[in-house]
């Protein structure tokens, strides 16, 4: 079984923490306050920004010019996709783009967004994939659990949201970099695998920690 798989059996509890998260659950039926997911878009694009750096450095740090590329791809669908898209969206919620640049990092994205970028220039491309993973791929896992509840309906004011991270593009792309990272960790030495491990319940529990920052509008 490829390492993420093992990972993602052995923390379960803790994806269930995400997944079933009130800010989450709050989104699939559409109950979730307004005021909480502006809040959250607001720091979301924060860490895309960071996000954007932190690709960045892991195409430099691609072991040969196929995989340079593909990340590249990632890069700019991320800068000139995902947040082009993300203006939008907040747009939809009032939020102008000059709003979203003036908005200040809760203690909580400061330090998710610290350690993401302390991996992306100390450490290896696995290890900055697998820091990655818990988002990367989870918001795959969220998008397409709400879309399977039946959560895209008449009325959800979050409705796009849910589709744009259960789409097939995005499961391409979460797939791809999953893929990715299963194929630099075989093989390593027991003690590269556990440094693996360590950075995914990083990711982890700074994911779990960002819902619960979004969902207290956590003072900045």
């Amino acid at each position: 079984m490829a390492l993420s798989s093992d990972l993602r059996l052995l923390y379960a509890d803790r994806w269930r923490s995400v997944l079933d998260h009130p800010f989450v659950r709050g989104i699939g039926d559409g109950t979730l306050p307004v005021d909480r997911f502006r809040f959250y878009l607001g720091q979301d694009y924060l860490f895309l920004t960071e996000y954007g750096r932190v690709l960045a450095l892991a195409v430099a740090k691609a072991p040969d010019l196929d995989t340079m590329g593909r990340l590249s791809k990632v890069l700019e669908a991320t800068l000139n996709g995902e947040m082009d898209l993300h203006r939008r969206y907040s747009a939809g919620f009032g939020i102008s783009a000059e709003a979203l640049e003036s908005v200040a990092p809760s203690p909580t994205t400061h330090a998710y967004t610290r350690h993401l970028t302390a991996v992306a220039y100390s450490g290896s491309l696995a290890e900055i994939l697998f820091a990655l993973l818990p988002c990367a791929y989870g918001y795959y896992e969220i998008g397409r659990r709400l879309r399977d509840s039946d959560a895209v309906r008449d009325g959800n004011p979050y409705a796009e949201w849910i589709r744009t991270y259960s789409s097939a593009e995005y499961r391409a792309l979460a797939d791809w970099i999953r893929g990715l990272a299963d194929s630099l960790a075989n093989g390593l030495p027991e003690r590269g695998l556990r440094v693996l491990e360590r950075l995914y319940v990083e990711g982890l529990r700074h994911e779990l920690a960002f819902w619960e920052m979004a969902y207290a509008e956590e003072p900045v």
